[in-house]
């Protein structure tokens, strides 16, 4: 049988984090655990804080097919888009198999790839970058810098990430946010946060225009160095989308669950 600690521990980490996320952007926010439902969902135009996720491990097909029947009608239920989370590892075999089919009969898309990264990787040493200065984000100017980084990596509008991140006193102060400036200019970001023991890895952007030159490397370097000095924390968590997969390894984390994002069909 697969040990799933790591993958469980991956859940219950976004479940956390999120969670704190949410409520930040929103203090009435529906952050609801229900049976094999998280709910963290901000219902704000930056649809990452909208958020569905599966908790069941080892879930069978028909199992799986109840709950995304129950996530999509959350979902529906809400005024704007988001993402509902599912970790392959937490699924048996026939409903991995199945789960293409059982979403889309659910009325779900395949939205993109995640995978699930942790490791007992901290204390790392301060990064250096030659074209890079990093500062610390503590004030409106510079989350709003760190908003419009992320809406611009993931192809969201300006408005929609600074309606997430605009006037947060948590980005400004219990989350070691960084940006990385190229001749004064914020062209990378990465954050990390303490979550039960670990540090979490948030948010992590370059510039489009910025890419291939070891930025997000870097800068989510600096996030977990300062962090981890702060906490004294030894491990750490993320998930990685598809282009900072091949990036965190070199940090030293390993991967364990894949993740697949599923938006509404309709």
């Amino acid at each position: 049988m697969r040990d799933l600690a790591e993958s469980v521990e991956s859940v219950e980490q976004l479940a956390t984090v999120w969670r704190a996320m949410v409520l930040d952007r929103d203090p009435d926010a529906d952050v609801r655990d229900l049976p094999g439902i998280a709910v963290r969902w901000a219902d704000c135009r930056f649809a990452f804080w909208n958020c569905v996720t599966l908790t069941d491990v080892g879930a069978d097909a028909g199992l799986l097919e109840q709950r995304l029947d129950e996530a999509a009608a959350i979902m529906r239920s809400k005024s704007h888009s988001g993402f509902l989370w599912v970790f392959e590892d937490l699924l048996d075999g026939p409903a991995r198999a199945a789960l293409e089919e059982s979403a889309e009969r659910s009325g779900l898309r395949y939205a993109f790839p995640g995978t699930g990264m942790a490791g007992d990787l901290l204390p790392v040493p301060e990064p250096v970058h030659p074209e890079l200065t990093f500062v610390r984000v503590r004030d409106d100017e510079l989350l709003r810098a760190y908003a419009d980084i992320n809406s611009r990596a993931y192809g969201f509008p300006l408005e929609d990430g600074r309606d997430g991140l605009a006037g947060s006193s948590l980005w400004k102060s219990g989350v070691f946010a960084y940006l990385g400036l190229r001749d004064g200019v914020p062209v990378t970001c990465a954050a990390t946060v303490e979550a039960d023991g670990r540090l979490f890895v948030v948010l992590v952007a370059t510039d489009p225009a910025w890419e291939r030159r070891g930025y997000g490397e870097a800068v989510t370097r600096k996030a977990l160095h300062e962090g981890a000095r702060a906490t004294g924390l030894t491990r750490a968590t993320l998930h990685a989308t598809a282009a900072g997969a091949p990036v965190y390894p070199r940090i030293g984390f390993r991967p364990n669950s894949p993740v697949r994002f599923y938006s509404l069909s309709d």
